[in-house]
């Protein structure tokens, strides 16, 4: 037996059933108002009866299960959603009950006559346990789409311990960067310096200021305006 309920626990059902609970339970309700106002549809008043027993069996299988997965998340919850999720299984554990007695109470006025003149308390008994189941289902949903319970949400929130990532102990080692020596400057190259030619060249004679005379046969040279110097006279 142990090993059926843990299969059904993989399931994973509240959802499932609490849909099924809600519109099992409310439709009936409806039904049986709409056969109110029309007491000549008796196949009306069938339905009703057997929608509320259908919806009892449901309430209680949703406190089955809501029991199962409010176990299974119960630690994993701080704070706000945990008090909300108090006041959801509080509430849940009360109207099966309620569920389960207006179930009887349908069936002794469709088939015990003088139950019958109870039909108008009993309805309105109904309306508030279907205001209930509403504000249960609500209740749920804010559960769900408000805080993430049971979803992958809640699990990426709280990562049990040994989900977390191990630190290594061994230091990492820090990359090395290579960074290449500086490229020496290198000096602009200084102009040769410049040597100075003499416009024109000087002789001996003209460092010593004395004449000299050119050898014999020898050409004389031409003076300072291109002309060839002249013989001296002898006096």
């Amino acid at each position: 037996m142990q090993g059926v309920v843990e299969f059904l626990k993989g399931w994973q059902l509240h959802p499932v059933v609490d849909h099924f609970t809600v519109a099992l339970l409310v439709v009936g309700i409806v039904i049986d108002l709409v056969a109110s106002l029309a007491p000549s549809r008796l196949w009306l008043r069938s339905m009703a009866a057997t929608l509320m027993v259908l919806g009892a069996a449901a309430a209680a299988a949703s406190n089955l299960t809501g029991g199962w997965e409010a176990d299974r998340v119960w630690d994993n919850l701080t704070g706000p959603a945990k008090e909300l999720l108090k006041k959801h299984a509080e509430l849940g554990g009360i109207l099966p009950w309620v569920v389960g007695g207006l179930a009887v109470w349908r069936l002794g006025i469709q088939f015990i006559g003088f139950l019958a003149r109870t039909r108008l308390l009993y309805l309105f008994v109904a309306i508030v346990a279907g205001g209930a189941i509403l504000y249960q289902g609500a209740l749920g949903g804010d559960l769900v789409y408000d805080y993430g319970v049971g979803t992958a949400l809640m699990n990426k929130a709280a990562p049990s311990p040994a989900a977390a990532p191990t630190v290594s102990e061994s230091p990492v080692p820090i990359p090395t960067v290579y960074v290449p020596p500086p490229t020496p400057a290198v000096a602009p190259a200084s102009p040769a310096p410049s040597l100075a030619v003499p416009s024109s060249a000087t002789t001996p004679a003209a460092s010593t200021g004395t004449e000299v005379s050119p050898p014999p046969g020898a050409a004389a040279p031409p003076n300072a305006a291109g002309s060839p110097a002249s013989k001296p006279t002898t006096l």
